[in-house]
């Protein structure tokens, strides 16, 4: 074995040994659950409501009142997907979860868009990194955010999909690429910070394809489901920011910010009972304090990569976009997804990368410790148990860490970044770059770029 070749494959055992981990924490749930009944923390708190983000919609793509009923805050294509894609006779009878017996359509899309999503991710990073694809492909399939949508049956597992599709080396037409952002930012629209950030890279015809598609893909949905204008999508957001969210325990299970963490140290829940008041007033200093971190290098890292775009990788850059609206609005966990394609696409190299690395598969384990809170067992029928279970319930130690190393991994990768561009401005590396010689210095001492030095053979 040679010097070139052992850190490598001392870093392929690290990263073996963190998908055993994964895996073992998978084969710990499935024990829990055959023994209990039930999916355990830090699965959604109420066994009965398997694929419930699914069902509980799909109702009103089979019939008005999506928007003046429901209040959704979604656009027409979520519906327009349900509708193709599950039984309309399912849901004359049946409301909410009770029609998951009779939709076996919808059962099947649930299930294979996680198959896909799966499949996607390993053909995309094959095409990144051959050495490392395996383990980070595992860590991505069988990771919490990808196991979390699954058990909800969201519709993330699409929009993933159409995200590698958009984003990855898997299609080459710039045309279908900017269809599937319009559909990753139509399905999820916290989503449009990715799709503006390459303008940090001046990939303006790009961003102007997406945006474009976004309007199309809008337009036709919309003319589909006939209903989900603009102004009634608008209102049912400012009727869902002003309620409160995150005064529960459960809400901190599963989040992507630490925005519910805050609400509940300070809200209702007993947290007194398990803590004391300095531990409180630190654990919510630190949250705030962390989130305003995250979001300042994340728009550093934008505009460092404005001032060197070829510096920075796109991945990258579309992870601070991805960032910057996770830390702003609570949107799950399984959100998280987009992020762990981003920081899994970084090679094992320096110190800052290998870290965000490492806490990205510490992040996918999807399992939980759990601290009792003094809560009784409450009884649920349980979906997938198919019978009465006592579920248990406490504080996750797991659940309260899980967005602090998400935030922790971003600002590793923002911190390479403000490090390189950095040494490309100290290098002056922007003389070597004649596309850009019309750009602003915006930084004093910089030298214009040179024209290209022909060679003897350009020269004749």
């Amino acid at each position: 074995m040679t010097s070139a070749t052992r850190p490598r494959r001392w870093h392929l055992l690290i990263e073996y040994a963190l998908v055993l981990a994964i895996l073992t924490a998978i084969g710990h749930i499935a024990w829990y659950f055959a023994k209990y009944g039930y999916m355990r923390q830090p699965f959604f708190y109420e066994p009965w409501g398997t694929w419930s983000d699914w069902f509980s919609l799909a109702q009103y793509a089979h019939r008005r009142g999506a928007y003046d009923i429901e209040m959704s805050i979604y656009p027409p294509l979520s519906f327009v997907i349900m509708k193709i894609l599950s039984i309309n006779q399912c849901y004359t009878n049946n409301f909410d979860v009770d029609a998951r017996a009779c939709d076996w359509l919808g059962d099947a899309t649930i299930c294979g868009s996680f198959l896909l999503a799966g499949v996607l991710t390993v053909f995309h990073l094959r095409k990144v990194d051959r050495t490392t694809y395996v383990p980070r492909s595992i860590a991505i399939a069988l990771g919490f955010p990808m196991l979390y949508a699954l058990e909800r049956g969201n519709l993330i597992t699409i929009a993933y999909c159409a995200y590698l599709l958009a984003y990855g080396p898997l299609l080459r037409s710039a045309r279908l690429r900017w269809l599937c952002a319009g559909i990753v930012v139509n399905l999820k629209v916290y989503m449009i910070a990715a799709v503006l950030a390459p303008l940090a890279k001046r990939r303006w015809l790009a961003v102007e394809g997406a945006v474009l598609s976004t309007i199309g893909v809008y337009l036709v949905s919309w003319a589909i489901l006939g209903e989900g204008n603009p102004l009634a999508i608008l209102h049912n957001i400012s009727q869902f920011s002003g309620v409160v969210r995150g005064e529960r325990l459960e809400d901190i299970w599963y989040a992507s910010s630490l925005g519910p963490l805050r609400t509940v140290v300070h809200g209702n829940f007993p947290v007194y009972a398990v803590f004391n008041s300095s531990q409180v007033n630190a654990i919510y200093l630190t949250a705030t304090g962390l989130t305003y971190l995250t979001q300042a290098l994340a728009v550093a890292g934008v505009a460092a990569t404005f001032l060197r775009p070829e510096v920075v990788p796109n991945h990258r850059v579309i992870m601070f976009g991805t960032i910057i609206a996770l830390a702003t609005s609570e949107a799950g966990g399984y959100t998280a997804i987009f992020l762990l394609l981003s920081i899994f696409m970084e090679r094992w190299r320096g110190w800052a990368r290998p870290t965000a690395i490492v806490l990205t598969y510490l992040y996918c384990i999807p399992d939980e410790y759990i601290i009792p809170a003094g809560m009784p067992p409450i009884l649920h029928e349980s979906f997938l148990g198919n019978r009465q279970v006592l579920a248990q319930y406490g504080i996750g130690i797991l659940s309260i860490l899980r967005p602090v190393i998400m935030f922790i991994a971003c600002n590793c990768l923002a911190g390479v970044t403000l490090y390189d561009v950095w040494k490309d401005i100290r290098g002056q590396g922007w003389q070597d770059r004649w596309r850009f010689r019309r750009d602003w210095p915006l930084l004093p001492g910089i030298l214009r770029p040179r024209p290209p030095v022909q060679g003897p053979e350009q020269q004749a």
